[in-house]
Parts: C-alpha cells; sequence; structure tokens
C-alpha cells in the first residue's frame, strides 16, 4: 500500500514558496481579488521568465507560478515587488486571507469591508497558515461552496452578519464596522480557545461564545458568474484553472481595464467588450470542462503518482455529472464528493462513486484504458 499523502499544514505564498515535482510553487494574492491590466502583463512575463510559463488560478481567488528554480525566486520576488504583486513586508503574507464575492463594485459593502480589514489587518489574531476570511456581502452570497473558516455575508433580512464556518447561522450585525469588529473579536476567540490546535473553523468544538450567537439565517446563495457578458465586462473560463502565460496576456491585451478573479476558475475582464478569440480560454458555459476537477497531476505535484489532465481532456463530454480527477487521495480540486472520482495510486487509479478522492473505491489499480473500459462497463461512457 503507498503512503498517505503528506499534509503540509500550510499555503505556499510568495515569500514562502512551496517545493513541488516541477520547482517551487509562488502564489500571488491579487489585493482585494483584482489587478490592473499591467500587473496581470506583468505577471505573465515573469511567468515566462523566472517559472515554466504556466499560471494557475486557485480555489481561494489565488494566481501562482510554476516550475520557479531555487536561482530565478530571487530575481522573481524583486520583479513582483516592483509591480506591486506581491507586499515588500513578508508579515504581510502571513495575514488571513481575504477573498472577496467576485464583481464587487468600489463602495459597495464588499469593498468597504475589504478596505476596513485591510487597514486593520494587524488587529486579527495569529491563526494558522490556511485560515481563510470571505467577503460576500451582496444581496445573495456567492462564495457558499469556498473554503473560508469566517465569513460576513448577508442574512434573509437584508442586513449583515458574520458566520463562523460549520454552523448554517451567523450573528447579525448593523453596519460594516461592526461586521469588522466582530470578525476581529472571533478570531481572537478561536485561537484562545484552541484554534491552534483544530486548524481550521469547521474542526474547531469549542461552542460559539455568548456574544456571537448563531442565530440569524444568510440569504439564500446566489450563481456563480456566467461565462460570456457581464455588466462590468466579460467573463472567460480557464481549462482545470491554468493557463498558459501567453494566452493570459493575449486575452487582456483587448480593451481589458482590469481582471477579477474569482475561486471558480473564471476571470472577470472588466471593460471588455467582446469575448476574447484566444484558444486556451473557456468561453461557453455548455463546456464539460467546467463540471471537472483535476489537479496538476504527475509530473507538477510530487505527491501525485498519475498525470491527471489528460484523462481529465479525454473524459470531457462523456460522463454526466460531477468528475474529480486527483494525483492522490489528498484531493486538493476538490474537497465535496464527486459523482465520480479517479483518485492515483501508485501510478494507476482507483474508481470511486459518488465520493471523494480519500473514500472507498469501488474499483483499483487502473491505468488509464482500463478506467475507460470499465466506466464503459457501467455505462457512464
Amino acid at each position: 500500500m503507498s503512503p498517505s499523502p503528506r499534509i503540509k499544514g500550510w499555503c505556499p505564498g510568495a515569500w514562502r514558496p512551496m517545493a513541488t515535482g516541477d520547482g517551487l510553487l509562488v502564489r500571488v494574492r491579487p489585493p482585494l481579488g483584482q489587478l490592473s491590466c499591467q500587473q496581470v502583463v506583468a505577471l505573465c512575463n515573469a511567468a515566462e521568465t523566472f517559472g515554466s510559463g504556466l499560471i494557475e488560478l486557485t480555489s481561494r481567488a489565488n494566481l501562482q507560478l510554476r516550475g520557479v528554480s531555487d536561482a530565478s525566486w530571487p530575481p522573481l520576488m524583486v520583479f513582483l515587488v516592483e509591480h506591486q504583486l506581491v507586499s515588500d513586508d513578508p508579515d504581510a503574507e502571513r495575514q488571513p486571507q481575504l477573498m472577496l464575492a467576485p464583481a464587487w463594485q468600489k463602495g459597495d459593502d464588499t469593498h468597504t469591508i475589504a478596505r476596513l480589514l485591510q487597514t486593520r489587518g494587524s488587529e486579527l489574531a495569529t491563526m494558522p497558515g490556511k485560515v481563510g476570511i470571505a467577503i460576500d456581502a451582496g444581496n445573495a452570497p456567492v462564495l457558499v461552496d469556498s473554503a473560508a473558516d469566517f465569513r460576513i455575508e448577508r442574512s434573509t433580512e437584508g442586513d449583515l452578519l458574520v458566520r463562523a464556518d460549520g454552523y448554517a447561522l451567523g450573528t447579525a450585525v448593523s453596519d460594516t464596522d461592526a461586521a469588522v469588529e466582530q470578525l476581529i473579536r472571533l478570531t481572537h476567540w478561536f485561537v484562545a480557545t484552541g484554534g491552534w490546535d483544530a486548524g481550521r473553523m469547521r474542526r474547531h468544538t469549542a461552542p460559539l461564545p455568548d456574544w456571537a450567537p448563531a442565530d440569524t439565517a444568510p440569504a439564500s446563495p446566489g450563481e456563480k458568474l456566467a461565462l460570456g457578458e457581464h455588466r462590468e465586462g466579460m467573463v472567460v473560463g480557464l481549462p482545470f484553472g491554468r493557463v498558459a502565460a501567453n494566452t493570459l496576456r493575449n486575452a487582456v491585451s483587448q480593451t481589458v481595464s482590469s481582471v477579477q478573479v474569482t475561486p471558480w476558475r473564471r476571470l472577470l475582464l472588466q471593460d471588455c467588450d467582446t469575448l476574447p478569440a484566444v484558444d486556451g480560454l473557456i468561453r461557453h458555459n455548455s463546456d464539460p470542462r467546467l463540471a471537472m476537477d483535476a489537479c496538476p497531476g504527475a509530473p507538477f505535484c510530487e505527491q501525485a503518482s498519475v498525470a491527471t489532465q489528460p484523462l481529465a481532456e479525454k473524459l470531457s463530454g462523456w460522463v454526466e455529472g460531477t468528475v474529480h480527477i486527483s494525483g492522490c487521495a489528498k484531493g486538493c480540486a476538490r474537497q465535496r464528493p464527486a459523482a465520480l472520482c479517479l483518485t492515483g495510486r501508485d501510478g494507476r487509479f482507483d474508481v470511486i462513486i459518488n465520493g471523494r478522492a480519500d473514500s472507498t473505491p469501488q474499483a483499483t489499480g487502473l491505468s488509464e484504458s482500463e478506467v475507460i473500459r470499465y466506466l464503459e462497463s457501467l455505462g457512464a461512457l
């Protein structure tokens, strides 16, 4: 039996890159989830100059460069700081990840709360590296399926609320300032009651304090950004969250003022009038790859024993429902169950129906061709 995948317990950054199968992984957090066109072009140049030329969009709405070497990392950091893609203060990267609901507008509650948290970031408790905060204060929350430990959302009554992950209900607050104050207070409660041992809010067993009652329901979830026209521009998808730097550079060169990132492998190209006619992007909501999750796989990830994305491309459009192809049992690309999950183990695939990458498989040790024959025998293809 192969060893269990290593859970590193922290997320890579720019100042703290992570070693992977194809070199260092350098992750960039776009401030407020948005980059100017010039910054996107600079990131593309960085990917080609200092890395492998691949850019990935993560489920936490970060952008990451692959294939960076120990030698190329120092000049890369100089470049990223120069183009304001990374703070020159490494401590800034240690603050909790802020994930904003895409399509926010300047001055709305999501933007206002994010700016307040930027200003008061040093007041947040020092928490485990994977803890994140979702600012989802539009009319209907859209980040409900995205990982976050603390959330600021809209209630069914239209007011703001602060909700801890693992609780269906949250605490009503009066305004944006009160929301930020409540959130800061919750982070200190989390740490004081053993949050470091739990690692994540959803695993934290301490009862919520009296001043944070879980008694207010969030509004019903809204829709993710659809591909195509949007009031602020155009929305395009990245196949399996990955794009070549040159493809992205060509896309944003077509009258795009800025780009907002999403946790759904989609980019909002602001002030863009027409969909970019660029190969390597998804432009239609009917594209079956939108229902598929595939991690980088081998040889990009050192823990993956199989190549994932070639098989994902082969199965694209042939399997109904959600599909997850994972290089190992960690299941980084998707934490929720999928109708079909293929998990790599010892260079072959295990087949899991209606489960996660670490669920009990229905078939084990299959090659790519055997996977396809097995699915055909089930009538899945």
